[in-house]
């Protein structure tokens, strides 16, 4: 468990080997393999380019899959726990949640989740980060990919 309790201001999630190891040396290994296959054109040079390409694209695919299943992860249970926390009303409203407000709604305690949830669908949250500034009873989310 993290040693600061978790708020808006330091929610987003840093994974270090990613986001300061192989992000930026995937990346810059291929912008150093197009610019030499540019400058000294041969065989050699645009296969290293295009392996580099294709390994900075392969690692950025497999982290946006990793990201989508988390959003779909959270798409379910949010809409399991609206089921139980919101009144019939607007419960029956759930499907009318985009997955961006779920993923705002999510860091919400239960008992500001209706009030957050009828802004929400009144369009005075419109976006994620609005539904996320809104929150005042913030639940820390620690297992995110």
């Amino acid at each position: 468990m993290p040693s600061e309790k978790q708020v808006y201001r330091n929610h987003t999630r840093w994974f270090p080997l990613y986001h300061f190891v192989a992000s930026p040396i995937t990346g810059l290994y291929a912008l150093w393999a197009i610019w030499t296959a540019i400058r000294v054109p041969g065989m050699t040079e645009i296969v290293h380019a295009i392996w580099a390409v294709g390994i900075a694209v392969g690692l950025l695919t497999a982290r946006l899959m990793a990201m989508t299943v988390q959003n779909r992860v959270i798409r379910l249970e949010m809409r399991l726990r609206l089921r139980e926390v919101l009144p019939a009303p607007l419960a029956s409203r759930i499907n009318e949640l985009t997955v961006r407000q779920l993923i705002g709604l999510r860091f919400a305690g239960d008992a500001e989740l209706p009030s957050l949830v009828e802004r929400t669908l009144k369009g005075e949250l419109a976006d994620q980060k609005q539904i996320k500034q809104a929150v005042t009873d913030w639940q820390g989310d620690h297992l995110r990919a």
